[in-house]
């Protein structure tokens, strides 16, 4: 059993900036990467950013320069810094733990957490 607790998501004026954490716990193995997808409403979900065990990271073409994953194997959490957010992000945002970067994503997932960026 794997359970994946997500946390730090709120509402943000654009430009701000929110951290998202994501902490595994269960049978798991952190030798598997992590990553954070989102969904937006009436859109499919899409993969944010990906973090494999050796540090190797994947964004999204949307989020390149403002988005930071990072990951703390210790402590089997995976971070996501967001800076300069745009409406556009608003999202839930899910963890996710040894999936894909392409559909069908797979892995385990988390519950979601809301980012809302409005002014």
């Amino acid at each position: 059993q794997v359970h994946l607790v997500e946390s730090g998501g709120g509402s943000v004026q654009p430009g701000g900036s929110l951290r998202l954490s994501c902490a595994a716990s269960g049978s798991i193995s952190m030798v598997y990467g992590m990553g954070w997808f989102r969904q937006a409403p009436g859109k499919q979900r899409e993969l944010v950013a990906k973090i494999t065990s050796g540090g190797s990271t994947n964004y999204a073409d949307s989020v390149k320069g403002r988005f930071t994953i990072s990951r703390d194997n210790g402590k089997n959490t995976v971070y996501l810094q967001m800076d300069n957010l745009k409406p556009e992000d608003t999202a839930v945002y899910y963890c996710n733990l040894g999936g894909r970067i392409v559909p069908p994503f797979g892995g385990y997932w988390g519950q979601g957490t809301q980012v809302t960026v409005s002014s």
